[in-house]
């Protein structure tokens, strides 16, 4: 009998009312308010949370003007922190706000005709990378799928009070079981969620495995897969009460789940200008396209730019031996095909609107929102007709 090859991949999500999370969600609506107002806004806002505490830093220049603290109140509000006993409210925490003009040093770089090169450059230097696979149909990692399906649904289960004891925290975590480098089940299943003090621990496994855990994985479950459901006993004390949150800090839970590289760059609270967003929307839109078009079952791309320099330093597409055609062409195929130039693809992907909070929670890729421009097939046939396939 042949041997096959097996091994277990593992992806976190959490929910849209994690500590991180909240602080993600307010740097980006704080972004969005200033877009609305001002398309070309320049925006980095990092947002701290603690017991009874927020605090909004960063640099903005904008024609707008916005209430800041009303902002981070309505964010933490549509979140679900609306009680004061659990330490933290929308109605009771202090904030605090430190926001300066964005560096002219940096803003001469990224505006057109300023600086040494006068076309629009890169925000920042950097490399980011994008990735897509043929293993589920939004053309992502299975183990980061079902771990966000997890997360959406704790939030949708609260949200209409199917389990009236949940709270606004939450986290999950899928291992999913390869063999031959395909999908085959889920292993382990980790859920951890925020409930309120009177509800026992077998009563919340028991629920959350039917109501959540079950209509989510479905047939990649079966009578082998271990689950963990609040696996300490309990979890009375969550969100910004329980834990500190820092914007920027679920990077890979933001992307692929660890599937991948990653170049480091946080997402929320930074305009598209800033290219360890922006960028990053751009290399999973040409990942994506060329799994897409059938050239390779799963793609990786980096790019890599210079601050104020418009042309990227390095574009590379690696598809892990499983391309159609050769690595090389199909780099020069993408560098004729996709808009490459930060002013280029920020019109392309219509990057300049209040698109930003919706992305925080539940991943930046692998959405169906067809605000999520980055996750269009439009440029298949291009690839294919330029690779000859």
């Amino acid at each position: 009998m042949e041997n096959k090859k097996k091994y277990i991949f593992t992806s976190e999500s959490v929910t849209e009312g994690h500590p991180d999370k909240v602080c993600d969600q307010i740097s980006d609506g704080i972004l969005d308010a200033a877009i609305s107002g001002d398309p070309k806004s320049r925006v980095a806002i990092e947002t701290l949370v603690t017991t009874g505490l927020v605090v909004v830093a960063g640099e903005m220049t904008t024609s707008t003007t916005m209430d800041v603290p009303k902002i981070v109140r309505q964010v933490i509000k549509e979140i679900g922190y609306t009680d004061p006993s659990i330490g933290f409210d929308w109605e009771n925490c202090a904030v605090v706000t430190s926001i300066d003009a964005q560096s002219p040093d940096i803003s001469q770089g990224v505006s057109q005709g300023e600086g040494l090169y006068k076309e629009q450059g890169a925000g920042d230097q950097g490399m980011m990378f994008g990735y897509a696979s043929s293993e589920t149909e939004e053309l992502m990692p299975l183990a980061i799928t079902l771990a966000h399906q997890l997360t959406k649904k704790l939030a949708e289960v609260r949200k209409n009070k199917e389990l009236l004891w949940l709270r606004p925290d939450g986290k999950s975590q899928v291992s999913v079981e390869y063999v031959d480098g395909r999908p085959t089940r889920v292993a382990t299943v980790v859920i951890s969620t925020q409930h309120t003090a009177e509800v026992n621990h077998s009563e919340i496994k028991k629920e959350v495995i039917e109501k959540i855990i079950k209509p989510v994985c479905g047939h990649w479950l079966d009578e082998e897969t271990v689950y963990y459901v609040n696996p300490t006993g309990q979890f009375i004390i969550g969100g910004p009460h329980g834990d500190t949150g820092v914007t920027g800090r679920k990077i890979i839970a933001d992307t692929y789940g660890g599937y991948g590289n990653h170049g480091g760059g946080a997402f929320s609270g930074k305009d598209p200008s800033k290219v360890d967003r922006s960028a990053a929307y751009l290399a999973r839109y040409i990942a994506k396209n060329i799994v897409a078009a059938g050239i390779a079952k799963k793609c990786e791309v980096q790019l890599a730019y210079a601050i104020g320099v418009a042309e990227p330093v390095s574009l590379l597409v690696n598809t892990f031996g499983t391309a159609q055609a050769d690595e090389g062409d199909i780099a020069r195929a993408v560098r004729i095909i996709f808009p490459l130039k930060p002013a280029e693809f920020i019109e392309h992907l219509k990057l300049q609107r209040p698109i930003f909070r919706k992305t925080t929670c539940y991943g930046h890729f692998g959405r169906t929102d067809e605000d999520f421009t980055w996750e269009k097939t439009d440029k298949v046939d291009k690839l294919k007709l330029a690779l000859g396939l």
